[in-house]
């Protein structure tokens, strides 16, 4: 009986034990965070660990606090263990999570791509139809004499029929997301479904940096740019210098994050973002909506910036919870060390911006950078 019993009881541990495996891959693959809701193959999770792992080895080499954008930019390194990384200088050879076209811009690097003899793109592209709708706000004859939004659609639609029937087979066929016109703007409809915190993403418009509102490193390339990662080949871009904005205080009732944008715009000139990636920071970042340090990012272009980004907080949290992603944020929950600068990150310039004393702007004329505080 005693024989029996100790047989029993080995039998019941090695079955619990098999339980507790399949509930433990059970878990994993229930933790699964895929990209987008569109995209339920690729995983968020796959792309932090990566980071993870690349930013271990960068802060072993470097033995030196990192700024949010080196964190982002070297946790996409093809060779993080041999590539030379030197702001301003050493030419980084990098691995970007996807790829986002206008209209426009992605029918020559849809036939670039066709000619690769690739059976799909390498990472998660999409195209958006907006660049091509041309808007109007008084009636206009070969329309009708009719104006506005679902007039400037129709004509759209007629008039760039074969562009549209192109990009929308070429996406079926090689696995491209196509958001047909009327869809909405390329920028936003980023922000709402594929931008997510610490990721890298390459698109060929200059505005692609309002993806840095949810802390991405959103960088606006040329066609040529695109097809290179779309067929899986690491792109290229100078080691960036960082210029530092730190917010402090509260912006009043009479401001708001484009005032931010102007203040900044007025101090560095349109050409003094140049090679450079604008770092938010500070406590007054946590007092912005996500979509007004989109506002702020999308504008960087006007200064000649690479791209500009903000840390990962809970404005971020609560706006990716408000668009169906709520389990890509508490991802970033767990990675949110690498989502935001180190204590004692050096800035190659540092701006300091007080919200509760800046005053609302207006820039111009024939120039962005002409800031005029009202």
């Amino acid at each position: 009986m005693q024989t029996v019993s100790r047989v029993n009881k080995s039998v019941f541990r090695a079955f619990a034990q098999a339980e507790r495996q399949q509930v433990a891959r059970m878990s994993s693959a229930a933790e699964k965070v895929p990209l987008s809701r569109l995209e339920a193959d690729e995983y968020l999770n796959d792309r932090y660990k990566s980071l993870d792992e690349r930013l271990k080895i960068v802060k072993k080499r470097l033995n030196t606090p990192l700024t949010l954008a080196e964190k982002v930019v070297y946790g996409h390194l093809d060779d993080p263990e041999n590539q030379e990384l030197k702001r301003g200088s050493s030419y980084l050879k990098l691995r970007p999570d996807r790829v986002a076209m206008q209209d426009a811009t992605a029918q020559m690097a849809m036939l670039q791509f066709i000619s690769s003899g690739l059976p799909k793109t390498m990472v998660p592209s999409t195209i958006h139809c907006d660049h091509l709708i041309e808007g109007t706000t008084s009636p206009q004859p070969e329309r009708e004499n009719n104006f506005g939004g679902e007039a400037d659609l129709k004509f759209a639609v007629k008039n760039n029929k074969e562009v549209y029937d192109f990009l929308a087979t070429a996406g079926a066929k090689f696995g491209v997301g196509f958001w047909k016109p009327g869809s909405g703007i390329i920028h936003q409809i980023v922000l709402e479904n594929y931008a997510l915190p610490g990721l890298m993403m390459i698109g060929t418009d200059s505005h692609t940096p309002n993806a840095g509102g949810l802390g991405m490193c959103a960088v606006g390339v040329g066609g040529a740019d695109a097809v290179d990662v779309m067929a899986g080949l690491p792109w290229e871009l100078k080691a960036p210098k960082v210029i530092g904005v730190k917010l402090t205080g509260k912006m009043s009732k009479w401001t708001s994050p484009k005032d931010v944008i102007l203040k900044v715009a007025g101090i560095l000139t349109v050409k003094g973002g140049t090679g450079a990636i604008v770092e938010y920071f500070g406590p007054g970042v946590d007092t912005m909506s996500c979509t007004g340090m989109a506002t702020i990012c999308n504008m960087g272009a006007e200064i000649g910036a690479t791209t500009s980004m903000f840390p990962y907080n809970k404005k971020m949290y609560d706006y990716l919870a408000a668009t169906g992603r709520e389990a890509a944020a508490k991802l970033a929950d767990q990675y949110k060390d690498n989502l935001k600068a180190d204590e004692g990150a050096v800035y190659d310039q540092l701006i300091e911006i007080n919200l509760t004393e800046l005053e609302p702007h207006i820039n111009g004329p024939f120039t962005p950078d002409l800031a005029h505080p009202l």
